[in-house]
């Protein structure tokens, strides 16, 4: 980032209930930005709700490339950006033979393909700048948990993606980073997923309380921000003594696959 933290930036998923926060929260900072999402109408009213002006409203997925395209062609014709923010997602609960094919497909598409596409569309302007790329993950894309197979292993596959375009870019003024919420109290958490949280004493934060680590992390130098110090040690013991986490999610597992039966009635 510069010196004078002035914020030029995309982001996807804008009308979410973390996007909407992380907007609200890096508003003393943004001098230019372009919402995305799927419905323009709600894109208008978070632009306007949030004081915006100097803001582009896109709606469309941008796994479409005229979707991508037009992001680009707005991003040039206002100075460039600083700053992406892969922030769109999609989640399902559910055991991994139930869900359909479509299901998978569109987990893969939403939460990793399409974050890619656009990173590659807009890498020549971010060049341009001294900039970052943010790709919201997930603690659960360093902790495969039942239950969220598909899920689990797109937010894998996207911080796969961070780490390895951070040091292919490492001769370049771009950073790419890794931000991963826990548990989340949005929409995107249906009913049964934070009754499974509150059974096995998951810790939920509010969207708020996201975007203010977001912005903290925004202005650091790590590479990857993993929220909770429970989980992050976790996410520790997992990738050095995986058998721990093993046994305990194993214990877990009957309260886990009472929800996912629940979701089937």
């Amino acid at each position: 980032m510069s010196n004078t933290n002035r914020l030029r930036l995309v982001i996807t998923g804008a009308t979410g209930g973390i996007g909407r926060e992380l907007l609200k929260a890096m508003t003393p900072y943004i001098d230019f930005v372009i919402l995305n999402g799927l419905n323009l109408i709600d894109l208008k009213q978070t632009q306007n709700d949030l004081g915006l002006k100097n803001g582009v409203c896109i709606a469309g997925d941008v796994s479409n490339s005229n979707v991508r395209d037009q992001i680009y062609q707005v991003a040039e014709l206002n100075g460039g950006i600083n700053l992406l923010i892969n922030n769109a997602g999609m989640n399902d609960f559910d055991f991994f033979s139930n869900q359909s094919d479509e299901m998978i497909e569109n987990l893969i598409n939403v939460n990793l393909t399409s974050p890619m596409l656009l990173t590659k569309k807009l890498l020549p302007l971010l060049k341009k700048n001294r900039s970052q790329i943010i790709n919201t993950g997930s603690i659960f894309g360093y902790l495969g948990f039942p239950g969220f197979v598909g899920y689990s292993s797109t937010k894998f596959g996207l911080r796969g993606f961070s780490q390895s375009l951070r040091r292919e870019l490492a001769d370049t003024s771009v950073m790419v980073r890794y931000f991963a919420p826990r548990a989340t109290k949005t929409p995107f958490n249906n009913t049964l997923i934070e009754q499974l949280n509150r059974e096995t004493k998951t810790a939920m934060d509010l969207p708020s309380q996201v975007a203010k680590e977001f912005v903290k992390f925004l202005f650091q130098p790590t590479w990857q921000k993993r929220i909770g110090f429970k989980e992050r040690l976790f996410t520790i013991i997992n990738d050095l003594f995986p058998s721990i986490p093993d046994k305990a999610l194993a214990k877990q597992l009957p309260v886990i696959k009472k929800y996912l039966l629940k979701k089937g009635n």
